[in-house]
């Protein structure tokens, strides 16, 4: 299919799919009988695909068939028992997801930490790999001071300027007054200069310590034995030789090399690398990136290649409920242990554990500011010492100020957001008493990748009262007694199985669902395992009404698709950036509620036409880093080219969809291929020295328009 026919189809699907949606989601469900579900055995086995995972791979609906629906589910809610080896060999060059925040931090410097370096607070690293990263961001951050200096420079001449003009005529006269023998000197000089070059010379001007600073890097670079020739000629070394004459460069050479490997200009210079080498040399130029890079990247690897599926499904769930931004300053450092040690341990354990270890995450601490956050009473604020002074450990006559008092930002969040729900019975001066519980819940060192910690003396001393209740004074305790209040209270309950319900079978669950999945929550203490069984085992998640009835987030869109499609994926960085496009950047929701799982956030002409384009462009092989030749799935026997184009959608709709395609988009598509095939003919009468494509192409062409608009369609987008 031409290129121009392949996107009037795009458009055509994509506007049928805005149409298509709103009435599929107002459709009533028909009254459930609580019989047995009657779908066939393929129905059901697509069904838990589609909703337990982030899609189904090609094999997969004949291999939970195989094992029995049931079954299967009950291996995906215990996913120890799950062989995942295959996912960890992907992962295995993504050395930042093992590492601790403490070496976070020290291998890959934020600016606090190059600053203190470079005022002599901290030592320069010995190991040679790591202190060309620092030498690298010292002499950029030297840089940037170097243009703010100049740029000053540049606006006192016009500031002068200014000033001068202002004087006005007092200004003239006494530079009149002063003539005689300084108007001589001035003529003297001005002669003087003629007679040797015919015009005045300017007079020297004394270089500052920055411009002696920038001439002295300048002289060295050129100095340094024509660095630029280095740099173009190390892809032609073995590498592991690159990597060491890279160490033995110059910082200067160094840091012109950091400038040469931006913009995805730099594969030669990393082509054979180790993957530590790699890192090494990417965090010379954004050490930050490097994290949060290798994080995102491994999200979509997991959704993508986990066997764990409904692990990698619930700790999503779970990251979005406990939501933190990823570009809130530091906590870059502390995002890829809190998925890790937090959140994915946690998955389909006892919420409460969850809970608490949120609440005493860094993560969270820092994103929602309570490692901050200090008592009005307490010995911090009263500027009482830690240990006894001149006034023995009364407070000072003039305590110091300090920069933060109470902060009620994880309060509030913590009972509308967390637990109880914005509906659920507590006021503002419950906010204010749960903020003062968890005064002193702070992070020890943060800036170089420190736990939690409780300081005491950040504590507001006192009981409080939350929810009618009273909480003894007990330091961390207090909030200990608080969190475990919340997680077994029947409002977060019901909160929590509501959302998860929301998750699993609808955006409007059915009430009599979630009040089982309540009483589970509540006799089980708050195992979420237990909760999820009693959802699966429902008559309301196997009706009929919830079969292809949720409209998928960008994230499951893209990673169902490249499952769908059996697509290997290489590099997984531009598929983040595809979701950066569809309004779903991985860790990217700033506000504490996370992203929507509702079809209303999502539904609309041009996010659905940016999908479908991204359909277009995985089938045809568009996508860099993504390797995927989808005529396999199209059946290798069938007869080649325009006239079996309808045998070629129907092999195609049963791979990608299992034969779940309306008579609308069948329809739809071909079509497309019908005028596709007149407009091909009257070209070729139009002119007949044409070049033809051969055969091979021409179908595969075919097969991969025709997998990109299904991966787009209407049933497609929904799972």
């Amino acid at each position: 299919m031409p290129a121009g026919r392949a996107k009037f189809a795009a458009i055509l699907l994509s506007l049928s799919l805005v149409c298509a949606v709103p009435p599929l989601l107002a459709r009533k469900k028909d009254k459930n009988t609580g019989n047995p579900p009657s779908a066939s055995d393929q129905r059901r086995a697509v069904h838990a695909l589609n909703r337990l995972t982030f899609g189904p791979r090609p094999g997969d609906v004949q291999q939970v068939m195989a094992i029995g629906v049931d079954k299967w589910i009950d291996q995906q809610l215990h996913p120890e028992k799950i062989n995942n080896g295959a996912l960890d060999a992907r992962l295995e060059p993504l050395l930042t997801t093992r590492m601790s925040t403490k070496d976070l931090a020290e291998n890959f410097p934020d600016g606090q930490e190059i600053n203190q370096v470079m005022n002599g607070k901290k030592s320069m690293p010995s190991d040679a790999a790591l202190r060309m990263i620092y030498d690298v961001q010292i002499a950029r951050q030297q840089e940037r001071k170097d243009r703010q200096q100049q740029a000053a420079k540049n606006t006192a001449p016009a500031v002068a300027d200014r000033r001068a003009n202002a004087a006005g005529n007092g200004s003239t006269m006494a530079a009149n007054a002063a003539g005689g023998a300084a108007a001589e000197n001035m003529n003297t000089t001005m002669t003087s200069a003629a007679a040797d070059n015919g015009e005045a010379a300017p007079p020297a001007a004394k270089l500052t310590p920055a411009e002696e600073e920038a001439r002295r890097r300048e002289e060295q670079l050129y100095a340094d034995l024509d660095f630029q020739g280095q740099i173009q000629q190390l892809p032609s070394l073995p590498a592991e030789q690159r990597f060491k004459k890279i160490l033995s460069m110059s910082p200067e050479a160094q840091f012109a090399l950091a400038d040469s490997l931006r913009g995805g200009k730099g594969q030669e210079v990393l082509e054979g690398l180790s993957s530590k080498q790699k890192e090494i040399l990417l965090a010379m130029n954004n050490p930050a990136g490097v994290i949060t890079g290798e994080l995102t990247q491994a999200k979509l690897l997991r959704a993508i290649y986990s066997e764990r599926q409904l692990e990698e499904v619930m700790t999503d769930f779970w990251f979005n409920h406990f939501n933190v931004f990823m570009d809130k300053g530091i906590d870059r450092l502390f995002l890829t242990s809190y998925e890790r040690d937090v959140i994915r341990p946690h998955a389909l354990g006892r919420f409460e554990d969850l809970l608490v270890a949120t609440a005493k995450s860094p993560a969270m601490l820092f994103y929602l500011d309570n490692w901050l956050s200090v008592g009005p009473n307490s010995a911090q604020a009263l500027g009482i010492p830690a240990h006894p002074g001149p006034y023995g450990y009364r407070p000072r006559p003039n305590p110091p100020k300090h920069p933060s008092g109470l902060n009620e930002n994880y309060g509030r969040e913590l009972l509308e957001l967390h637990t109880l729900s914005v509906n659920g019975g507590y006021s503002q001066r419950d906010v204010t008493e749960v903020a003062k519980v968890f005064t002193g819940w702070t992070i020890d060192k943060p800036y170089q990748g420190g736990g939690f910690k409780f300081d005491p003396r950040m504590h507001e001393p006192g009981p409080k009262f939350v929810l009618g209740r009273k909480i003894k004074p007990k330091g961390e305790g207090e909030g200990l007694e608080l969190l475990h209040r919340l997680a077994t209270s029947p409002q977060t309950a019901h909160f929590i199985s509501f959302k998860l319900a929301e998750r699993f079978v609808s955006d409007d669950p059915p009430p009599a669902l979630v009040d089982r999945m309540t009483k589970t929550f509540l006799k089980k203490r708050g195992d979420i395992r237990e909760v999820l069984t009693v959802l699966f085992r429902s008559p309301e998640f196997w009706d009929d009404g919830t079969y292809r009835a949720k409209v998928k987030t960008p994230l499951e869109f893209v990673a169902s698709a490249v499952r769908a499609s059996g697509a290997e994926v290489d590099d997984a960085v531009p598929l983040t950036r595809q979701l950066n496009n569809m309004g779903m950047p991985l860790y990217g929701a700033q506000p504490p509620t996370g992203y929507s799982m509702k079809a209303e956030t999502w539904v609309s002409s041009s996010a659905l036409l940016n999908r479908m384009n991204f359909a277009l462009a995985l089938a045809s092989g568009k996508i860099r880093g993504v390797q995927l030749d989808v005529t396999p799935l199209a059946g290798s026997n069938l007869p080649n080219p325009a006239a079996d184009s309808t045998l070629t959608l129907s092999a195609l709709e049963t791979s990608l969809l299992a034969g779940d395609v309306s008579k609308q988009t069948h329809d739809s598509i071909t079509a497309q291929f019908d005028a596709a095939v007149t407009n091909g003919t009257q070209q070729r009468q139009d002119n007949k020295a044409a070049p033809r494509k051969p055969p091979n192409s021409q179908r595969s062409s075919e097969v991969s328009t025709i997998a990109g608009l299904l991966l787009g369609s209407p049933e497609f987008q929904r799972r």
